[in-house]
Formats: C-alpha cells, sequence, structure tokens
C-alpha cells in the first residue's frame, strides 16, 4: 500500500498572490513553462500570434488582461507534485482568493520591483498572516526600472513584519539586469532573453573572474551587498519562516523567465508540504486517516460543449480513489465520485487516485458549496469559508421576460459557486434579486457569464445600500419600513442581512432600538500589523 505521508511529502500546493498588474498570471505560466507542463508561455495581454495565460481561460479574463476567477494547474518537477491555485489578484474579487487560500500550504507573494507593496498585496499578505501559511517574495520585473534591492527589503520587513532573507541576490540595479547571485551555494549565474519571452531564458553560469570582467561595477556592489546581508544575519532559517516570521526573498523578471527556475527549487527546498489538518472543533485529522477534503471552488461552464459544473476539492487526509462513495457533512447523505478529473486550466484528463495537498475536481457536483466538507471513515467537518461583507449592491432583472427560466437558473447557479451573493425578500420577489458584490467588477462578471452562458441578458439598478450587517428574526419588525435599511435573505446560508445606506444611518437606528442585533459578517483580516 502506499505510504500516505510520504506521497504528502512529494506535493507542494501554494498560490501566487499579488497587487493587479504585478505579473502574476505571467508569472504562473512561467512556473508551468519552467516544469515543462507546457510548450511555450502565453501572454496575458494577447499579442498577435502569441497563445492566452493557460490559468486565464474565460473569454472576459483575456479580453481584460486580468486574472477573474482562480484556476487549478497540477505539474511534476524534480519528482514532486506542484499543485498550483491561481487567484484572482484584483481587490473585488477577493472572496475567491480567501477561499483559495483555504486549500493551500504556502503562498508567493510576488512584487513589483518599482513599486512594492501595494494595497491588495497586503491585504491578501493578511489573510495569510490569519491563517498562518508561510509566504515566499518574489521581487518581480527586475529587468525594469525599479526600486533599490536594500530599499525593498527595509519596506517589506517594515510593512509586513516578516524578516527577508535573500535566497538570490541581483546582479545590477532594476532595470540592467544582468543575473543573481545564488547565496546558498555562492554561483553567479547569468540570464539571456529568449525571442518575446516565450520559451526558458537561458542560464549560464560564471565563475568570479569572468563575471568581475564582464559585469564590473555591477559584480563589486553586489558582492557587497551579499557580504552586508550575511553580516546582519539575513540567511534563511527554516522554522522561523514556518513559523510566519521570515520570508525568503528572491529577484527575477517572469516576463523574459528570470528566475523562474531557481524559484520551483526554492519550492521544493523550502516550502512545507501537506500536514495534519484541524476540524471546526479544533481536534487533528492526521494525515494519513481516511481520506476527507475541503471544497474551496464551484465552477460551472468551463467548457462550452459540457456544461458541467465542477467542485474544486482539496484533498486534506487520506487516498482519494476515483469511484469512491464519500459522506457530505453538511447534509450526511453519500456523494459518488465517479467523475473525478484532474484540472489543468481549462483541460481537464480523469483522476484515479489523489492524495494530500492534491486537488481534485469532482464533475456535476451540484450538491457542493465552497467550504463543504468529504469525508471517508470517521466523521469530520474542517472549518468553514466565511462570506466577505459587501459593500455594492444592485437589482438584477432579466431584460426578456421569456428567459425568465434561463435567468433564474444562471443566477442560483452563480450564488452557488460564490461569484455573487444573491439576496432575496417576498417584497422584491424571484425576478429582482438584489445582488451583492465586494467590488463592482462582480457585476460585471455576472451581466457576462449570464449572457454568454445562459442566454439571459440582464439590467442593473445599482441600490444606495453600502453596508451589510447579519441581524435575526426578532429584528426585522424594527427594520421594516425605515429609510435607509432593508432586510433580505441570502440564498446562500439563509442568514438575515440588514442592508443600510450608511454608517449614521445604521448608528442612529441602533440608538432607537437598543436591543437590536447587527452583527459584522466577517472578521476583519485587513489591518496592518501594529
Amino acid at each position: 500500500m502506499t505510504d500516505i505521508r510520504e506521497e504528502g511529502r512529494r506535493r507542494r500546493t501554494f498560490a501566487v498572490i499579488s497587487h493587479p498588474d504585478a505579473g502574476k498570471s505571467t508569472m504562473t505560466e512561467a512556473l508551468a513553462l519552467h516544469a515543462s507542463a507546457i510548450s511555450a508561455a502565453g501572454a496575458v495581454h494577447g499579442k498577435a500570434g502569441r497563445r492566452g495565460v493557460t490559468s486565464d481561460w474565460m473569454e472576459l479574463e483575456r479580453s481584460r488582461g486580468i486574472s477573474i476567477t482562480s484556476a487549478a494547474l497540477r505539474f511534476d518537477y524534480r519528482d514532486h507534485v506542484f499543485n498550483l491555485v491561481d487567484t484572482p489578484g484584483h481587490a473585488d474579487f477577493s472572496e475567491d482568493t480567501y477561499r483559495v487560500l483555504a486549500a493551500v500550504d504556502c503562498a508567493v507573494m510576488l512584487i513589483d520591483a518599482a513599486k512594492g507593496m501595494e494595497p491588495q498585496t497586503m491585504k491578501l499578505f493578511q489573510v495569510c498572516r490569519h491563517r498562518r501559511i508561510p509566504v515566499i517574495t518574489f521581487v518581480n520585473k527586475w529587468d525594469r526600472p525599479g526600486r533599490e534591492a536594500l530599499e525593498l527589503l527595509d519596506e517589506i520587513e517594515e510593512r509586513t513584519g516578516l524578516r527577508p532573507t535573500p535566497v538570490t541576490w541581483p546582479l545590477g540595479a532594476a532595470g540592467h539586469f544582468h543575473g543573481v547571485i545564488d547565496r546558498a551555494t555562492g554561483r553567479a549565474v547569468r540570464y539571456t532573453r529568449t525571442p518575446g519571452g516565450a520559451t526558458r531564458a537561458q542560464e549560464d553560469e560564471l565563475t568570479a573572474e569572468s563575471a568581475r570582467v564582464e559585469l564590473g561595477h555591477d559584480w563589486e556592489r553586489a558582492g557587497e551587498e551579499v557580504s552586508l546581508l550575511s553580516a546582519i544575519g539575513a540567511d534563511h532559517d527554516q522554522k522561523s519562516f514556518e513559523a510566519h516570521e521570515s520570508t525568503p526573498v528572491l529577484f527575477g523578471a517572469a516576463l523574459p523567465n528570470f528566475g523562474v527556475a531557481r524559484l520551483l527549487d526554492t519550492m521544493v527546498e523550502l516550502a512545507p508540504p501537506p500536514a495534519d489538518r484541524p476540524d471546526v472543533a479544533g481536534a487533528v485529522r492526521p494525515l494519513d486517516a481516511p481520506f476527507s477534503g475541503l471544497v474551496f471552488k464551484v465552477q460551472a461552464n468551463m467548457d462550452p460543449a459540457h456544461r458541467d459544473r465542477i467542485a474544486f476539492v482539496r484533498v486534506c487526509s487520506g487516498r482519494f480513489e476515483r469511484g469512491m462513495v464519500l459522506t457530505h457533512a453538511a447534509t450526511g447523505r453519500p456523494f459518488a465520485t465517479k467523475y473525478a478529473q484532474s484540472v489543468f486550466g481549462q483541460e481537464r484528463t480523469t483522476l484515479d487516485e489523489a492524495y494530500p495537498g492534491d486537488v481534485v475536481g469532482l464533475v456535476n457536483a451540484t450538491a457542493l458549496r465552497p467550504g463543504d466538507t468529504l469525508y471517508d471513515g470517521s466523521a469530520v467537518t474542517f472549518p468553514p469559508i466565511p462570506s466577505f461583507a459587501p459593500e455594492h449592491f444592485a437589482v438584477a432583472r432579466a431584460r426578456d421576460s421569456s428567459k425568465a427560466k434561463q435567468f433564474r437558473r444562471g443566477i442560483d447557479q452563480l450564488d452557488a459557486e460564490g461569484v455573487i451573493q444573491v439576496l432575496r425578500s417576498d417584497l422584491r420577489g424571484d425576478q429582482a434579486p438584489v445582488l451583492a458584490a465586494v467590488g463592482p467588477m462582480q457585476f460585471e462578471v455576472v451581466q457576462h457569464r449570464l449572457s454568454a452562458e445562459f442566454g439571459a441578458r440582464i439590467s442593473l439598478d445599482r441600490l444606495d445600500y453600502t453596508l451589510a450587517r447579519r441581524t435575526d428574526a426578532a429584528s426585522v419588525p424594527l427594520l421594516a419600513g425605515r429609510r435607509g435599511a432593508e432586510v433580505l435573505e441570502r440564498g446562500r446560508d439563509q442568514a438575515l442581512l440588514a442592508l443600510f445606506t450608511d454608517q449614521w444611518r445604521m448608528r442612529s437606528i441602533m440608538r432607537e432600538n437598543p436591543g437590536i442585533v447587527l452583527e459584522p459578517l466577517i472578521a476583519d483580516t485587513s489591518q496592518e500589523p501594529r
């Protein structure tokens, strides 16, 4: 019988997080290229004759040049299995990213060499801090003008509280990138760009003498800075890294594929493998216990030729075998896994078995929602994935009344996926649900998908509400008919949400009704460290 813990040690399950335009999807593509999972890297913004990015498979993603939905990519590298879950970088899709980060063991934090720690990067980092996810930092776009390397290290430490421990150090300032010094081995590696950056960059090892002759001042300066790093103790320590106290740092450029192979090697050498996982009560589910898995994403209509629905399940313990009958923790009902697949962007292949850390795609999983637990053997329920507090609200209506059935089916599907939060009330009726979003771009995704996938074009009427709080049935009469307030039921969990136009209106109602129940929807993880 296969050793489950040994198979787990071969897995690396991680996400790439960054601010929009820091190069996240380009990095995802470069990693797959260097692992030989693809033969040529795609372009985020389509250049003529160049393929699109594997992880950005939706038409809207490719036309806008941004990641809108998370995507899973599985590939092999150095006898290890990598499960890379690409995340949306835009703040409007933070909820999807939050779900993904519930399923990974490590994160690669990508920062722009010129811009440093940007707001969305910090928000995503705080989610990693909250979940105790170790972070590896990659300073991207070093082939373009940017800031000083030591200055960026100071900012990383100041903003995140993590001690940066560079694994590689750049040869040349930002915009004059020759290669890197590998601090563990002392090797100097020179990078040479390939045409268009679509294939692996050429890497050549330089002797100290040849580097001195070829690079001159850049070599001397890099040597002085590496000596300074050693003098101040900025060396990697695995325990502090796994304890979320330090972050290994690498320098490179994803577009021309500079430093990408070294990042893959670092993931093999330093990134933690899957570990025993606590359940909702705090008890630990051992890695070699019977199968258990967490549903972190649901996606429908990935393939226009097959209008199916896939639930992405992170294997938390045990061995998964296609065809096994599991228990759905939320309902206690059996769940058959006849159609199990491995996913690579939009491409799918049949998957017969999987181990802790792997991502399994279960087809036609209509009963599953993000945050659900599946298990075999002894019962287990993992902590649920909370919903974010929405800040934008709009009433959706089908433009063509003859498409009412498609409209309702599409709205229910997008609600189940977590693309949007759908709120309803008897007053508004089923044909005019309120869509609640973290960011306004979610409305654009809903309009696009309803039209493209369900043939139901919609109109959206924006509402003046700006915040939502959880309430209870006893408080509903206290809010009924109040100006600037409304109570609706959220479809995904039947929670009662009270909507308000602003903080002043909410506080005014609270003063007038001291016993009213108004609770935040999610714990705040966006605050920067003290």
